[in-house]
């Protein structure tokens, strides 16, 4: 770059002339180009199982809030508190992802999301199913990880190690909620009293951030 001074002012320039080519417009094409090559690095199954991964968490949203319905409808309300929270951490979970892909410059799509099926004759059904989906959403988490680590985007691998530690945490809870019901859910005054502890439970932004 030449800048050029009027005599009566040195410290003033009158005149810029940037170079039509060189290391400014090069870098710049240098840097775009290798912009356009990291925006297509992400492998093809592990982006569309992440894809996939945000339609699954805003279904377990709606499953939960079926859920939250059932026993809404049954009285049990500390039951309904529970699994509305769990619904928000499923939704919680679905922007995650979402914003991992909108981070790393990849195409979100969102397809439908399917209607939440419950067949439940009594309280334990819901608790039970409840741990079933949960255990599939691991092995969801778990086939992304799998193809992750085949394609060696250790980026992914390392976004996906929260959702590893969180479902196990999540199996826990299903489980817990369950043996609560085995224990006290035959005695309606025990049961009163454990509709009473859920209804305490309170809503908690996830710990990971993007």
């Amino acid at each position: 770059m030449n800048i050029s001074t009027d005599k009566n002012s040195r410290d003033t320039p009158t005149s810029t002339t940037y170079p039509s080519s060189g290391k400014i417009g090069g870098g710049i094409i240098k840097l775009y180009q290798s912009r356009c090559l990291y925006i297509l690095q992400m492998n093809d199954k592990v982006h569309a199982l992440i894809n996939q991964q945000i339609n699954k968490e805003f279904y377990s949203a709606y499953l939960y809030l079926n859920f939250s319905n059932y026993f809404e409808e049954v009285g049990l309300d500390g039951f309904a508190n529970w699994y509305k929270i769990q619904a928000q951490e499923e939704r919680d979970h679905a922007m995650l992802f979402y914003q991992y892909l909108q981070n790393e410059n990849q195409k979100v799509t969102l397809e439908a999301i399917d209607k939440p099926d419950l067949n439940a004759v009594c309280h334990m059904d819901v608790l039970k199913a409840g741990l079933e989906h949960e255990k599939y959403v691991t092995s969801l988490i778990n086939d992304i990880y799998g193809e992750a680590y085949e394609a060696r985007d250790f980026r992914t691998m390392q976004f996906l190690d929260w959702f590893v530690k969180e479902q196990g945490e999540e199996e826990t809870n299903a489980n817990d909620l369950i043996s609560k019901m085995e224990l006290f859910g035959s005695d309606s005054k025990s049961l009163y009293m454990l509709n009473q502890e859920l209804a305490t439970r309170v809503y908690s932004a996830p710990s990971f951030v993007l």
